[in-house]
């Protein structure tokens, strides 16, 4: 099963860039926050595991 000729000379000089410094790559702070969350349903426990069985029996 050939897949045609193969060409050694494809192989021997390939240029790579490596200038990594001006890429311009991803900036990894980009999205950072700094703070905290807090989400307050209002219900107990209890009721969120009672709504959870109730969803799950459905």
């Amino acid at each position: 099963m050939g897949f045609g000729s193969y060409d050694e000379s494809e192989q021997e000089n390939q240029d790579y860039d490596t200038d990594f410094e001006n890429d311009g790559g991803v900036d990894t702070n980009e999205n950072t926050h700094d703070g905290a969350i807090t989400f307050d349903n209002g219900a107990s426990n209890d009721e969120l595991l009672s709504q959870l069985e109730e969803i799950k029996e459905e």
